[in-house]
């Protein structure tokens, strides 16, 4: 999505490296998807789930 759209930023960190943000976002799993800071699922979704997810995140960030 990141990639087809300059409204959507993706960052992929490996945690291993970086043991705080690992338990920051308390990650227990890969994949973890964090959306908005406020919403996040472990595991691999079929696409449309995850489509799903990143509307559901969308509608809770405040538009200006």
């Amino acid at each position: 999505m990141a990639i087809e759209s300059s409204n959507i930023v993706a960052e992929v960190i490996e945690v291993a490296e970086f043991p705080d943000v690992a338990q920051r976002y308390q990650v227990y799993g890969v994949p973890k998807v964090v959306l908005n800071e406020k919403q996040s699922f472990e595991g691999a979704l079929p696409e449309p789930d995850f489509i799903n997810q990143v509307v559901q995140a969308s509608s809770l960030v405040t538009r200006v």
